[in-house]
């Protein structure tokens, strides 16, 4: 792989009722065990978006994630499931419970200097909560890039501005 810089598409989302699916495409200039193990194991977890434990590597094994960032007045999220799909270095689900619904992490083979990573995610909730999502997720796959590259998060010098800012770009697209 050559030294491309990551593209981090915007995120899409369909509506059903209350029901979202957010859907996002990386292009990763990183071979696909290396992106592999930052989507599916609890140190490359860790270094991007949450602290998994437990995390057991397999349909049906259980997981938690404990965001490592926190919210304005302090609080972590914190959410339990379960692996739902489990196809090594091709495709990790993870289903947790409350907002955080069914998250698949689809990796395709390389394709010249990248690899593809269809992420998916599915919840429900009300059209802010899927506003706030669309900016996490956007958030975090930045975060995601610079751990690829070798710049894994320091949590201690996280802000909302940035999340923020996503956010504000994503409800004035819906204006549009």
């Amino acid at each position: 792989m050559t030294d491309a810089t990551p593209v981090i598409e915007r995120g899409t989302s369909e509506t059903h009722g209350d029901v979202h699916t957010l859907r996002f495409l990386l292009r990763l200039p990183h071979p696909v065990p290396r992106v592999w193990a930052a989507v599916a194991s609890s140190e490359g977890l860790a270094g991007w978006l949450a602290a998994a434990d437990p995390f057991e590597p397999h349909i049906g094994g259980a997981i938690t994630l404990r965001w490592l960032n926190t919210d304005r007045d302090g609080h972590a999220t914190v959410a339990s499931g379960t692996i739902t799909a489990w196809d090594v270095e091709r495709i990790a689900e993870y289903t947790l419970e409350g907002l955080h619904g069914r998250m698949r992490f689809h990796l395709e083979p390389p394709r010249g200097d990248h690899v593809l990573l269809r992420f998916t995610n599915q919840f429900r909730g009300d059209d802010a909560l899927r506003l706030d999502c669309l900016a996490g997720w956007h958030d975090h796959f930045r975060y995601l890039a610079d751990t690829l590259d070798g710049y894994p998060a320091d949590w201690s010098k996280w802000t909302p501005v940035r999340w923020a800012e996503l956010r504000e770009e994503y409800a004035a697209a819906d204006r549009l």
